[in-house]
C-alpha cells in the first residue's frame, strides 16, 4: 500500500510540474542575451564600412543578423520542446546524416565553394556550413557512446579509442574541405567530453601526445598552413602578405588602449582589416570600446560556460547522463571556439577561420549555436523536474 502512494505521489508531482511548463535558466538565458545583443551592436558598427563600399544598405548585414537570431532563437524554442532521450535515440541516426553532409560538400558540383574552401551546401538560395551541424551531431553520439559504453570506456583503452578514432575521422573530412578550424574544436571537444565521462588519465595523455603528433603533421603537410604559422609567430616580417589581418587585428586592438576610441569610430574597419564583422569581430570590439570592453566580453563567456557547466553538473546529480554530456559538450564547444577567435584576434593563436559564438557575423554558425542552446534549456528543465520529482517523491 505504501509503495502504491508512493508512486502516485510521484506521479501527480510530475504531472503537476509539467503543467506549469517548461522551467528555465533566467541567468543563463541573460548571460546568453548580453552576449548576443552585444554581438549585434558590433556587426552594426563592423559591417558598415563593407556594406556601402559593396553598394548596399549600410545596415545589410545587422539586419541579416537580427534575422538570423531570430531564426536561431525560433530553432531554440522549438529544441527546448524536445525530451533529450528522443535525441539519444537518434544519436546514430544523426552520426550518419553528419557523415553523408560532409561526403557531400567535398563533391565538385555540390559542395558550394568560397575563397578555396569548399565548406557549404547551397540549400533554397542559402548556404549552409555542413561542418556546423556536423559537429552537434558527432557530439550527440559522442554523448550517447559515453553512456551506453560507459564502464568499457572506464576500464579498457579500446573504450578510449573507438569513439576517438571516430573524431580522427570526422575532423579529417573538416580537414579535406578544409576547415582546420573546425576539426580542431570537434576533436577537443570530443575528447573533452570523453574524458568527464571517465576515461582514464593515462590513456588521455597517450592520445593527447598523439593527437598532439598529429596535428603536427597536418600544419607541415600543407604550405597555406604553413604560411600561417610562421606569420602567427612573427607576423610583421609579413606584415604585406601572409601576416597582413594579424598586424591590422593588433593595430586595431592596441589603439583601443583602455576604454577604447568610440562606438563606431573605428579606423580599421574601414576595409582595412579583412573580415571585420566575422572572424575579427573582436579585435574592432576592442578598438572601438578597448580593455574595459575586452574583459566585458571575456567576463560573459566566462560566466556563459560557468553556468552551462553548472547545468551539466546539475543534469548529472539528477542522474541524466547523456542529458549532462549533451550540456558539458555544449559548454565546452563554445569556450574552445571563443577561445581559439580571440587568440587569433590577439596574434596568439595561428589564423583558423572561426566566428566568435553568438557575436560575429555567421548564417550556419549563429543558428546552430542557437539550436544547440536551446538544448542545453532543455536539459536544465529535464534536470529541475526530475530534483523536485524526487523531492516530493521521498516526502
Amino acid at each position: 500500500m505504501s509503495d502504491l502512494s508512493l508512486t502516485l505521489s510521484r506521479s501527480s508531482s510530475q504531472g503537476a510540474t509539467r503543467g506549469r511548463g517548461l522551467i528555465l535558466d533566467p541567468l543563463l538565458i541573460g548571460i546568453m542575451l548580453s552576449i548576443l545583443l552585444l554581438g549585434l551592436v558590433m556587426v552594426a558598427s563592423a559591417s558598415i564600412s563593407i556594406a556601402t563600399h559593396d553598394g548596399d544598405d549600410p545596415f545589410s548585414y545587422v539586419k541579416a543578423q537580427g534575422a538570423l537570431a531570430l531564426g536561431g532563437l525560433f530553432l531554440a524554442a522549438i529544441l527546448c520542446a524536445l525530451p533529450t532521450p528522443v535525441l539519444q535515440k537518434f544519436a546514430s541516426p544523426l552520426l550518419a546524416i553528419a557523415c553523408v553532409l560532409l561526403l557531400l560538400v567535398l563533391i565538385p558540383g555540390v559542395g558550394h565553394e568560397v575563397n578555396g574552401s569548399r565548406r557549404w551546401l547551397r540549400l533554397a538560395g542559402v548556404n549552409l556550413q555542413v561542418s556546423e551541424v556536423a559537429r552537434v551531431f558527432v557530439l550527440c553520439w559522442v554523448a550517447d557512446y559515453a553512456v551506453r559504453r560507459e564502464k568499457e570506456l572506464r576500464s579498457s583503452f579500446s573504450g578510449l579509442w573507438k569513439p576517438l578514432g571516430l573524431l580522427c575521422a570526422f575532423s579529417g573530412l573538416m580537414i579535406v574541405e578544409p576547415d582546420f578550424g573546425a576539426a580542431t574544436v570537434l576533436f577537443a571537444a570530443g575528447f573533452g567530453l570523453l574524458f568527464l565521462a571517465g576515461a582514464r588519465l593515462r590513456w588521455v595523455m597517450v592520445c593527447v601526445l598523439m593527437a598532439c603528433a598529429l596535428f603536427g603533421l597536418l600544419l607541415v603537410s600543407a604550405s597555406y598552413r604553413m604560411r600561417r604559422l610562421t606569420s602567427f609567430i612573427d607576423p610583421w616580417e609579413h606584415a604585406f602578405g601572409s601576416g597582413f589581418q594579424l598586424t591590422q587585428s593588433l593595430i586595431a586592438i592596441g589603439r583601443g588602449e583602455w576604454f577604447g576610441v568610440g562606438l563606431g569610430e573605428s579606423v580599421q574597419k574601414l576595409l582595412y582589416l579583412p573580415e571585420a564583422h566575422t572572424d575579427f569581430l573582436f579585435a574592432v570590439l576592442a578598438e572601438e570600446l578597448g580593455l574595459m570592453g575586452v574583459l566585458l566580453v571575456l567576463g560573459l563567456f566566462l560566466a556563459l560556460v560557468w553556468r552551462v557547466f553548472f547545468v551539466a553538473r546539475l543534469a548529472s546529480e539528477a542522474g541524466l547522463k547523456f542529458a549532462s554530456y549533451l550540456a558539458a559538450g555544449f559548454g565546452m564547444w563554445v569556450g574552445i571556439q571563443a577561445l581559439i577567435n580571440i587568440g587569433v584576434n590577439m596574434g596568439v593563436l595561428p589564423t583558423k577561420g572561426l566566428t566568435l559564438p553568438f557575436m560575429s557575423y555567421g548564417r550556419s554558425s549563429l543558428l546552430v549555436t542557437l539550436a544547440w542552446f536551446g538544448i542545453v534549456l532543455r536539459v536544465y528543465h529535464e534536470a529541475r523536474v526530475s530534483v523536485r520529482g524526487s523531492a516530493s517523491a521521498s516526502k
